[in-house]
């Protein structure tokens, strides 16, 4: 195309974007270029003429045939024996097309991120979600992956945690490492309470940070109980809903504790660092509050203790330093994303983040309840992350049998709601629509995968060959399994889960339509072939993608 542009209208247009999209609709062919309209104005002709002119100069080869269409769109169909070969292709790569870039990174995705001795509620199931599958994708798109979960394992609340177990003459860490997450949360209501109600004991507390800080053994041993306790529930949640996370991408803010007093010395040698009402901030450029007034980024509060801020800073140095990091992506709330903004800012001001190293702040938004407002319980409380999954799988078990494809159905639908949103939007937690198995939901797609695997368990071969598919609905299968390896290339550069989705969605009902147009079990010869060899390569498709979103492929439902 762009060469006829060339041949025909000169160099003035040479490497002008044909902008090849696919069709809207299927009498369109298979893709669109509106190249003609966009010339009209600088050619001062008309678009069907220029659309005839490009038409007449380029040259297929046979691979695709070119119609004029409407005020001045060019039309283009892949010949049947293109798409054939397309497929046939897909056997032939375990990696279903998928290339490894020509620059391979090394990039940290953070996510999750719970509070010890604290349940992990609803919006730690987006932030989970979302991380493990760009992780799987950037990691399937041939860059490699590290997983960190920056727990929250220090502060103020483990000096009340600790000295409400000695209050309560909980000694023995091998007894508080026993406890399960109920009884780690009424510890912290209990300690909470005292810490607010009583201020002999929050002065205790306060001293009680003070003495893990500086490593006196009973604390730390109690504090590395509660520790222990807090990983082992939420390893059980990890395996639940079927994530990535182990013990070893743990990355607590414990960690850097050690390294606060050398941030805040660095910041202050580099010219950066202002004392402010007695707290030790600075002030990165460009970012002012609604008074214009500039806005602080907190390093070290007046009371000596530290903020997440430098935390956040001693990590992205970690993550440069020691990890030789290319690429860094934090997946947290949308609400922090002034936060990181201002952390980066001041990250770059001190030398600590090269501008080689690429840092993101994946936001997200709110999970909402059917009336439209953040998720509660009825009593007001934020949801806890096993009873939206107990919810989800007792909505599956109405319509399936067998605890293992009840749970598979429930985190489907889930995560496939969760996924095919836009990152930023909230969505409704509904789980009558989100479990259905018809429409635009991981249930769906489940049993898309189930159906044509039950097609290929009737007819079992070792080798699939794939002729030239012959019927539109067979093209129109085969042309969607060509934008696996494109949408995984996508979602790796602009971490947007919700292309995929909607890619398994489109290739999912192409499924449908061919199904309902082409008997497979009941052609013969090459067209029965053909049709299997299309089943296999959707099914590997299917089961690939929905790996990619951390959602089983189950051949029965």
């Amino acid at each position: 195309m762009q060469d006829a542009v060339v041949t025909c209208f000169g160099d003035t247009y040479a490497g002008i974007d044909p902008e090849l999209r696919p069709a809207t609709r299927r009498e369109f062919g298979h893709l669109q270029s509106n190249l003609p309209l966009r010339l009209a104005g600088p050619l001062g002709l008309p678009p069907r003429e220029i659309g005839a002119r490009l038409i007449d100069a380029v040259d297929p080869g046979g691979l695709a045939t070119l119609e004029l269409a409407g005020a001045g769109f060019i039309n283009i169909t892949w010949s049947p024996d293109v798409l054939g070969a397309a497929v046939g292709d897909l056997f032939t790569d375990p990696h279903l097309g998928v290339r490894t870039p020509e620059t391979r990174q090394r990039v940290v995705v953070d996510y999750s991120s719970p509070n010890v001795a604290k349940q992990m509620h609803v919006g730690h199931l987006r932030s989970t979600v979302i991380g493990d599958s760009l992780a799987r994708v950037l990691t399937y798109a041939g860059h490699e992956v590290v997983r960190q979960n920056h727990l929250g394992d220090w502060g103020t609340q483990f000096g009340m945690l600790v000295e409400e177990l000695l209050g309560e003459g909980l000694r023995d860490p091998a007894a508080v490492s026993g406890l399960d997450m109920a009884e780690l949360l009424a510890l912290y209501q209990r300690a909470k309470a005292r810490f607010d109600d009583d201020p002999g004991f929050a002065d205790s507390a306060r001293r009680r940070v003070v003495a893990l800080q500086s490593g006196e053994p009973t604390t730390l041993a109690l504090w590395q109980a509660l520790v222990d306790a807090s990983m082992a529930e939420f390893d059980a949640v990890y395996g639940r809903l079927g994530v990535l996370l182990t013990g070893d991408d743990f990355d607590g803010e414990s960690r850097y504790n050690p390294q606060l007093p050398g941030i805040v010395d660095d910041l202050r040698t580099s010219g950066l660092l202002t004392e402010s009402a007695g707290a030790q901030v600075v002030y990165p450029d460009g970012f002012t509050g609604r008074d214009g007034a500039a806005l602080p980024l907190i390093v070290r509060k007046a009371d000596g203790g530290f903020g997440y801020a430098a935390t956040d800073l001693a990590t992205i140095r970690h993550r440069v330093d020691d990890l030789a990091v290319d690429r860094v992506v934090y997946v947290v709330d949308h609400r922090q994303s002034q936060h990181f903004d201002m952390v980066f800012a001041v990250a770059r001001a001190a030398g600590w983040l090269p501008e080689s190293v690429e840092v993101q702040h994946i936001g997200f938004g709110t999970v909402l309840g059917p009336d439209g407002r953040p998720f509660k319980t009825r009593s007001g409380e934020t949801v806890t992350l096993t009873a939206l999954l107990d919810a989800a799988e007792e909505a599956a078990a109405a319509s399936y049998a067998g605890p293992e494809v009840v749970r598979a159905v429930a985190n489907a639908a889930v995560k496939y709601a969760d996924l095919s949103n836009h990152l930023a939007r909230d969505y409704v937690f509904d789980l009558a629509r989100m479990s259905a198995t018809t429409g635009e939901t991981g249930p769906y797609l489940q049993y898309a995968h189930a159906r044509v695997s039950s097609i290929l368990a009737q007819a079992p071969q070792q080798a699939y060959a794939v002729g030239t598919p012959s019927h539109p609905a067979e093209q129109r299968l085969a042309l969607e399994l060509t934008g696996f390896a494109p949408v995984v290339a996508k979602v790796a550069d602009t971490l947007e889960p919700h292309h995929l989705t909607a890619y398994l969605y489109g290739l999912a009902t192409a499924l449908t339509g061919f199904y309902e147009s082409c008997p497979v079990l009941k052609a013969e010869g090459e067209v029965r072939q053909t049709r299997l060899a299309l089943c296999e390569a959707t099914r590997r498709v299917l089961s690939a993608g929905l790996g990619l979103l951390g959602i089983e492929a189950p051949r029965r439902m």
